[in-house]
């Protein structure tokens, strides 16, 4: 009798240790790739602290679990290349990135090659998408961003002659100032000023005095955070304040290091996701982020959560499991995505077939250091 309750306890045992194999084998692989150290890192981190709270919420509920593994690009799209190649030997079944556009363009082609699927949180350019079914996005394509920007504008009154600066350098500052122009033109909306720049650039007096010397009471800056700061320290310098309007991209300049936010106050900036919102989910989510990361949450943190949560529930529909092949997760989350609708901090979320989400912007203005709502 002893020997049979032995060999019961160790079939037991063995049960149980097959199990909690299994769970960990089951484990849905997803990988990261964005820019954690360098000049962009303040996206990349936001937006990988933003995914991490959405596993650990997952993972809390039980059933299906999720293990995110996570590669630094540095913004550098060989390196993102570099990163990519990583998170395939790691066994990354699908991937949330990259963060950025350049990257995110070197990494898609790869990636449309391998068939490994893509879900970026926040590069925006059309041209991350174009071509490759296995590419999609979270974010506002640059075009969007560009014409709800105008459109903005324009309902709430908020100039009538308009200055832009733009960075001629970079595709999602080119894209974003080519679709706004337009839509301008379109509105009635008077631009007086177009001045560029390159990502070298750290003296923008030129720009800021054909802005004003135009008599531009607004000027848009579809650009990134670091050198919307030296325009706004440069235009305080020269005491020239009109209205400043910026981006997705803008999202970030609170935390930037050594920036005085005082030079802020009174940025407009469009974005999906403002922290101060009321409703139950966001509120749940700002907790969880301060508590894990004392800081904030931005636009990209949101981002963040919303990619994971997008393809865990696309997963989920298309039966996806931790044994699935990257090559067949691939397949089934390109027929899926398009059918699903999700519900995230940033918005109710369909996606076409080529990839790009629909979804209603807001607006925010920087008031005594924080983003409030409009």
């Amino acid at each position: 009798m002893k020997k049979v309750i032995s060999m019961l306890l160790v079939a037991a045992l063995a049960l149980v240790m097959c199990s909690a194999c299994f769970a960990e084998e089951a484990a849905l692989k997803i990988g990261f790739i964005g820019p954690l150290t360098g000049a962009a890192a303040v996206y990349g981190t936001s937006c990988l602290q933003g995914a991490q709270v959405a596993v650990d919420e997952i993972n809390a509920q039980g059933g299906m679990q999720i293990e995110l593994i996570a590669q630094d690009d540095e913004h550098d799209p060989e390196k993102s290349v570099n990163a990519y190649n990583t998170l395939w030997d790691e066994g990354a079944q699908m991937i949330v990135g990259c963060v950025t556009t350049g990257p995110c363009k070197a990494v898609s082609a790869e990636a449309y090659n391998d068939r490994m699927f893509m879900l970026t949180p926040s590069a925006s350019s059309t041209e991350v998408t174009e071509g490759k079914d296995n590419m999609y996005q979270v974010c506002f394509t640059d075009p969007n961003q560009g014409s709800a920007s105008a459109q903005f504008i324009v309902d709430n009154g908020l100039a009538t002659k308009v200055a832009v600066i733009y960075n001629n350098a970079d595709a999602y500052s080119t894209g974003i100032y080519q679709t706004f122009v337009a839509n301008a033109a379109e509105l009635g909306l008077e631009v007086v000023s177009v001045t560029t720049f390159t990502d070298d650039t750290t003296d923008f007096s030129v720009q800021l005095t054909d802005a004003k010397d135009n008599g531009a009471d607004l000027v848009f800056l579809p650009i990134y955070y670091t050198p919307a700061s030296m325009i706004l320290s440069q235009a305080n310098a020269m005491e020239y304040a009109p209205t400043f309007f910026g981006v997705d991209g803008m999202d970030g300049i609170l935390t930037m290091e050594g920036f005085d936010t005082f030079l802020a106050e009174g940025l407009m900036l469009l974005t999906p996701f403002a922290a101060d919102a009321e409703d139950e989910r966001t509120q749940t989510f700002v907790a969880a982020y301060q508590a894990a990361y004392t800081d904030v949450p931005t636009q990209f943190s949101a981002d963040g959560y919303d990619a994971v949560y997008a393809l865990y529930e696309a997963s989920l529909q298309g039966g996806i499991t931790g044994d699935t092949s990257t090559e067949d997760a691939c397949e089934i989350l390109v027929s899926v995505m398009p059918e699903i609708t999700v519900s995230g901090l940033t918005g109710e979320m369909d996606w076409d077939a080529n990839g790009e989400v629909t979804k209603t912007p807001k607006a925010v203005v920087i008031q005594n250091g924080v983003y409030v709502g409009m």
